[in-house]
């Protein structure tokens, strides 16, 4: 039975390293310590995102659609994933489990629901509307009246 390499202790998740190397043909063994690659250090859920992302040949907007979620998202992933291989802007990151989004910050149903009517009454701007609901102090209404031109 064939099993994956791992790359991460189960006891202490440290990084675990290849030290031996056998051939099952020959018999020969080699002890040293050996990289595995930067693949072996994805995790199942970037293996997984990096496999459908060559399945879809690297379009993104496919990538979105096979995995049902926003293009953004996609994008946000597929930046990590070039950081934990080594190969994207900035230092490359651990490949660490990828945690559950932080919880959204909870929005006053009362206040949501003014801010979206002032916003369906053309009384903010969506920026305006955005930064209401995340608890900013709304900046003042820069665009002029051109109605009467």
């Amino acid at each position: 039975m064939e099993r994956e390499v791992i790359s991460t202790c189960p006891v202490c998740e440290g990084r675990l390293q290849v030290t031996r190397l056998h051939c099952n043909t020959c018999g020969t063994t080699i002890e040293g310590e050996f990289n595995v690659g930067r693949f072996a250090r994805l995790g199942r859920d970037q293996m997984s995102l990096l496999e459908s992302f060559l399945r879809s040949r690297g379009n993104l907007r496919e990538l979105e659609r096979e995995l049902g979620i926003s293009y953004p998202t996609v994008r946000g992933r597929v930046e990590t994933l070039l950081r934990v291989l080594g190969l994207g802007d900035g230092p490359a990151q651990p490949a660490e489990p990828v945690a559950a989004p932080a919880a959204e910050p909870t929005i006053d149903p009362e206040l949501r629901r003014s801010v979206l009517e002032r916003l369906s009454r053309h009384e903010l701007t969506a920026e305006q509307a955005a930064a209401a609901l995340r608890g900013e102090e709304p900046a003042a209404d820069t665009t002029t009246e051109t109605e009467d031109a």
